[in-house]
């Protein structure tokens, strides 16, 4: 039964704890964290949260690109030739009397300068138009999925300190368990020094203790393991060392917003959100792409400065100004397809993109019910390990006092001690699997704790 024990514990730490190969020594300058400090530092320091914050900054920087769509531009150009060898063109030699014979004439000069500004304005695109709205409408999508990312690193952090918690709790257990046995093991040896037990129950005490050894190591090791995974999870390097306070404290959920949790889910997690900004970008790609088939009209203007002479004896009396504006239009009248081609291309992604979102509705209606199934589930199992370590505590003193009083065996000292570890272990689960589904739940319901909240200039959160 001991063996059976050991194996349940096992099994336990190992369903519960992320495993990762490391060890964390506990020294005067370990930093230790609450879980709110663990959260607030996650969200800082999570690299997948770095990377959301620049993919938002990226889709601003894409707007003000599509803006520039819109306004006016203006160039500079400058240019001066030399010519080695100037041109030439054929005439006749009538300067000779000799019509038939055509004579090359030198042309051009062998300096030339030229400067123009042109500006440019296109007065009427579709494209232009919404190309502006697609990219605020991406813009909006990119700062949903950062939302998403916060929801889902403060659900991650959270579940791994719930982690590391119950690891702890697991080995304080244990190693208490060690302890009530090692004490068991010297009253039955001071017993059986007195005859008053048979040698069988030293030597299952005995048996008791070193079954327990190794039970403990494991739960140490599983417990800096744990640590490991709640470090990756908060973005902190390698090198630093830290450690958790809190404990494992049942804290219930106002079971009334599960009446109406799908709808919380769906008009407001983040992903969900995202997801239908997406297919209205799709939907904008499609009227971008039809643009094509509209004309483009757009108003310039160009200024030239230029001069031309055979010396470098220049000056300002030599340079001639010019400039004209007008109006341009241009349309499309024929590209082998190509512009029908990419309008089905778009209509395509468009529907796949709605479908997709079709299909993350119903996922979240399903994941949201599954949490709440899990939720009240492990409410009950709560309240009935509750009652059951109750009753294991009891039945616990009862053969302890029994044994001492010699109408006991060791035996049922052991079972009892192995009923009541099993109890504590059953009830820190329960409570474990309690706050893993809460996290779970906020995450769907994309709600965020409020010391996860960032304070405003009014001092509210956000």
């Amino acid at each position: 039964m001991q063996g059976s024990f050991r194996r349940s514990v096992f099994a336990l730490c190992a369903a519960t704890l992320i495993t990762s190969h490391s060890s964390v020594a506990q020294t005067a300058d370990t930093k230790r964290y609450s879980l709110e400090e663990a959260v607030k530092v996650g969200l800082q320091r999570n690299p997948d949260l770095i990377s959301a914050r620049l993919e938002v900054e990226r889709a601003d920087a894409q707007v003000m690109e599509a803006w520039g769509t819109a306004l006016p531009t203006v160039s500079l150009t400058g240019q001066y030739s030399r010519a080695i060898k100037k041109p030439v063109f054929f005439l006749p030699n009538f300067f000779q009397g000799k019509p038939d014979e055509i004579v090359p004439i030198e042309i051009g000069s062998r300096h030339a300068v030229n400067m123009s500004v042109t500006a440019s304005q296109v007065l009427f695109n579709t494209a232009v138009i919404t190309g502006v709205g697609a990219a605020k409408i991406y813009s909006g999508a990119a700062r949903e999925l950062l939302r998403a990312k916060e929801v889902e690193t403060v659900a991650r952090i959270r579940k791994t300190f719930y982690a590391v918690l119950l690891a702890g709790e697991v080995r304080a257990m244990m190693q208490a368990t060690l302890k009530n046995a090692q004490q068991n093991l010297h009253n039955v040896q001071l017993m059986s020094k007195q005859g008053i037990v048979s040698e069988y129950d030293e030597l299952r005490a005995r048996v008791g203790v070193e079954n327990l050894q190794p039970a403990v190591i494991q739960a140490e090791n599983n417990y800096a393991l744990a640590l490991d995974g709640l470090r990756a999870t908060m973005g902190l390097e390698l090198t630093e060392r830290f450690d958790i306070e809190g404990s494992l404290t049942f804290e219930p959920l106002d079971e009334s917003l599960f009446a109406k949790a799908t709808e919380t889910v769906l008009d407001a997690n983040p992903g969900l959100r995202a997801m239908r900004l997406q297919v209205d970008v799709n939907n904008a790609m499609v009227n971008i792409q039809r643009s094509d088939y509209f004309p483009t009209l757009a108003a310039f203007g160009n200024y030239q400065y230029q001069m031309a002479k055979n010396t470098l004896n220049v000056s300002t009396g030599d340079f001639i100004s010019s400039s004209t504006v007008g109006l341009s239009l241009s349309l499309n009248l024929f590209d082998g397809l190509q512009t029908s081609a990419r309008v089905e291309q778009a209509k395509l992604q468009m529907r796949k993109s709605q479908e997709q979102l079709t299909g993350l509705e119903s996922n979240m209606r399903t994941a949201i019910h599954s949490v709440v199934l899990q939720l009240q589930q492990a409410r009950k199992r709560i309240e009935a390990q509750s009652r059951t370590v109750e009753q294991a505590e009891r039945g616990y003193q009862i053969a302890t006092t029994r044994f001492t009083g010699g109408s006991g065996t060791q035996l049922e000292v052991n079972d009892a001690q192995l009923a009541l570890t099993q109890a504590q272990v059953n009830r820190m689960q329960a409570v474990y699997d309690y706050l893993v589904a809460s996290a779970d739940f906020d995450q769907l319901a994309g709600h965020l704790p409020r010391y996860a909240l960032k304070p405003t200039s009014e001092g509210t959160h956000q």
